[in-house]
């Protein structure tokens, strides 16, 4: 298995559940954003985002989908939830609501307050979007309140794609208008499995043991 990525971005899931599942990959670190300043990546991926990834014939763009994918294909691993738990539909449920949901409204306050060139900046959007990607985290904080990960009382691959987006917002400097309890959350997931590695996967270099 082969992930190209960049530091912190979306292909940090993926990466994550590589190195919770101690699985053998190769990796392919990226400048950020690679279609501008690492142009002979589109060769690879035509559309110039991250996360791209191969498993034999197998090609994947989406973040969410291939943390799912390594979860129920290279498992059996506790970051799936079986499709006769009670806990499925949720389990499939915040795997999406932490891109579709959560991220996206964050990709707009990183483009108009970080990416796009000075004159182009939109602080009113950014500051709408902001507050948009804050009233989403209240599932989360309703989630805190019956236990200490999303479903199925475990953490599992739906953290992986929910504690992604609280990464990014912590990035952005977002994480001081939400919740305790999901501030607390964010704390938790960056002890559990695969995430120190990861970071450090992402520098080229493994964690001590």
């Amino acid at each position: 298995m082969k992930l190209w990525h960049c530091a912190d971005a979306r292909s940090f899931r993926p990466l994550w559940a590589l190195e919770a599942l101690g699985l053998n990959y190769q990796i392919e670190l990226l400048p950020f954003p690679p279609r501008f300043l690492k142009p002979e990546y589109m060769a690879v991926n035509p559309l110039g985002t991250i996360p791209f990834f191969e498993d034999g014939a197998t090609r994947m763009t989406e973040s969410a989908a291939i943390v799912q994918y390594l979860a129920t294909r290279h498992g059996p691993s506790p970051l799936a939830v079986a499709v006769d738990d009670p806990d499925y539909g949720a389990w499939l449920n915040w795997l999406h609501y932490g891109e579709a949901t959560l991220t996206f409204p964050q990709t707009l306050v990183l483009r108009y307050t970080r990416l796009e060139p000075e004159a182009r900046r939109q602080p009113v959007v950014a500051a709408d979007y902001a507050r948009w990607f804050a009233k989403r985290t209240l599932l989360i904080e309703a989630a805190m309140k019956q236990g200490d990960w999303l479903c199925a009382g475990r953490f599992t691959a739906a953290d992986i794609s929910v504690g992604y987006a609280l990464l990014l917002a912590n990035t952005l400097g977002l994480m001081d208008g939400l919740a305790p309890s999901v501030q607390t959350y964010w704390a938790r997931v960056q002890t559990s499995p695969g995430f120190a590695a990861a970071k450090a996967a992402q520098k080229g270099v493994k964690p001590a043991v």
